[in-house]
């Protein structure tokens, strides 16, 4: 196994043998362990001092079911603390193929606006890098890049990249990885690590995995008792099984449940229900495509071994695809959060999203709160769509959007900034459900859903129930517990869905658990890996609080905690006290 060091001042490479700290690590675990032992705290994102660390998770690369999760992390020019963000791709098995368990991209060229592509291959005994000029690439549609760069370099390449957002600089800017049909799709979006890749001269970065070697077993009976059980396990869930809820109608079926539940964001966090959901959510979506092409459309894999299958597809009037995939975070933050209902218009404003490399959540947040400061009126879909381009063209208001969400609203001296540590807040009002609220102000990576998913019990009735409306110390609890088995799954490399099994079907944790072990030659227990996510919290808390960062960084903003939010006319209640006790219990 190695490290791999690409040098972007002298665009030079080097292979590293991984030191023992590293060697039971991956994932989101080793990204946030390698940026704490190696980036100061106080750099500044986008300077020569930030590092972007890529790494597959512990079982990627593997038969694994739903494991193809590459995890990227580095200084957050959002949020000015850690990063962590991950994405579903071949790209991130491709690389876990080669042995490699990192990849650090560190330096930066002497020339700015200079761009180059890396090549990654096998050359027989080891991996290979080749730098090579990337300039005809840059300032383009990535829709019309990725098919040039499959042409170039092969249909068996793997891609990941930035768009024009990464180049720009800005805070909302992602990390593209292509799709199964080699789409440019697959976001690590949150947290603006495009514009720390931008800010490294990397443009693009092709794996061609061809002849490598593969991923080493411990044990590897081992490893497959424990997939199969784990297999299985997705198999039976309603959530997770084949034409089950997930693989049917996406994630967009969490558009009504939310909206029934009075907790979908809308009109920038003005209130909890979208008189326009039924219009834009996973069932429209289904019903839609099923009269447009004639024939019902179930889901599709992100990436290689996904047996959940909840990617879907978009079609037009004339059958003809407009975008894949509309998750339920861009239906809801390009539509209910601006008041749009039109789906067909979101799923354009997806596709130039992905064009221009902007997260979708970031970019539905940033233009919601210039909606709510008088910009453009609430429901305006092509005023929403020309934002989108202003900000994939570099305009002087598109960089303002560019900056994020609490960004956007000092720049309009508006108040009602729906953001913790700077990042926009996803899918999921906080007065409404008060768990989601904890890990929204608490988690190391801003408000972040997916960092410790309270919606599970809150909403879903997963791994047991607890009322959302419900202000209580316990809430605590429940995110923390979320937390630190979130950030332990993050290092698996399996993709957080798996969460619903796992939660209620015993077996499937224990699988999981015994692939880990399978692959690393451990003995972890159900309890130790637990305890380990906690651990990588520890780290990522002692960076953010290494850049400066305090208690008081973890907290709702101001506006929730006196604006009651209707149907339920709720406000954010549960006290300072009951924040800090995530991490000060751990």
């Amino acid at each position: 196994m190695w490290i791999l060091r690409l040098n972007m001042t002298d665009r030079s490479y080097s292979l590293e043998d991984v030191p023992e700290r590293y060697q039971k690590l991956g994932g989101r675990g080793l990204t946030s362990t390698l940026i704490c032992d190696e980036v100061d705290p106080t750099c500044h994102p986008l300077g020569p001092n930030n590092k972007l660390v890529f790494a597959p998770g512990i079982v990627t690369g593997t038969p694994a079911a739903t494991s193809a999760r590459i995890s990227v992390g580095g200084k957050s020019p959002l949020t000015g603390g850690i990063k962590e963000s991950n994405a579903g791709t071949s790209w991130a098995p491709a690389v876990a193929r080669m042995r490699i368990k990192a990849v650090v991209v560190e330096g930066m060229p002497e020339e700015k606006g200079k761009y180059w592509m890396v090549k990654l291959s096998w050359d027989g005994e080891k991996p290979a890098v080749e730098f090579m000029p990337a300039d005809g690439y840059v300032g383009k549609n990535l829709y019309d890049v990725f098919p040039a760069l499959f042409e170039k370099f092969g249909k068996r390449v793997h891609v990941a990249g930035i768009g024009t957002a990464g180049e720009f600089g800005y805070a909302n800017s992602g990390i593209v990885f292509n799709d199964m049909k080699q789409r440019p799709t697959r976001y690590s979006g949150r947290g603006g690590l495009g514009a720390v890749m931008g800010s490294k001269g990397l443009k693009f970065f092709v794996v061609d995995a061809t002849d490598a070697p593969g991923v080493e077993y411990a044990d590897e009976a081992l490893f497959k008792q424990g997939a199969k059980k784990l297999r299985e396990a997705l198999g039976e869930h309603a959530l997770t099984k084949p034409k089950g809820g997930l693989n049917t109608y996406g994630t967009a079926v969490l558009i009504n449940i939310l909206n029934e539940a009075g907790g979908l964001p809308t009109r920038n966090f003005r209130t909890g229900r979208f008189e326009g959901a039924p219009k834009i959510a996973g069932e429209a979506i289904f019903e839609n495509n099923k009269a447009r092409t004639g024939k019902e459309v179930y889901n599709h894999a992100c990436s290689p071994g996904c047996v959940i299958q909840c990617s879907n597809t978009l079609y037009d009037k004339d059958g003809e695809e407009i975008v894949s995939c509309v998750e339920y975070e861009s239906d809801w933050a390009l539509g209910a959060n601006c008041g749009i209902d039109d789906l067909d218009g979101i799923g354009k404003m997806v596709y130039w999203c992905n064009a221009y490399g902007l997260d979708t959540i970031e970019a539905g947040d940033s233009i919601a709160v210039a909606m709510d400061s008088g910009l453009l009126p609430f429901g305006d879909l092509e005023g929403a769509i020309n934002l989108i381009h202003e900000m994939g063209k570099g305009k002087p208001l598109g960089r303002v959007l560019g900056g994020g969400t609490a960004f956007v609203a000092k720049a309009f001296g508006n108040p009602r900034s729906p953001s913790v540590k700077g990042q926009g807040m996803p899918a999921y009002e906080p007065r409404a459900v008060k768990g989601i609220g904890v890990t929204y102000a608490t988690t190391t990576m801003g408000a972040d859903h997916t960092a410790g998913y309270t919606i599970a019990p809150e909403i879903a009735g997963v791994g047991g129930t607890s009322d959302p409306l419900k202000s209580e110390p316990a809430k605590a609890d429940l995110s923390r517990a979320f937390q630190t088995t979130t950030a332990f799954l993050d290092s698996t490399g399996h993709c957080l869905f798996i969460a619903f099994a796992i939660l209620d079907i015993a077996s499937g944790f224990e699988g999981m658990v015994e692939e880990v072990n399978g692959v690393l030659g451990t003995h972890l227990t159900n309890d130790e890996v637990v305890a380990l996510g906690g651990e990588i919290l520890k780290r990522e808390r002692a960076f953010n609080m290494g850049a400066g960062m305090t208690t008081a960084d973890d907290r709702l903003p101001e506006f929730m905690k006196y604006e009651k939010l209707p149907p339920h006319n709720v406000v954010a209640d549960l006290s300072d006290e009951v924040m800090d006790r995530v991490f000060g219990e751990m």
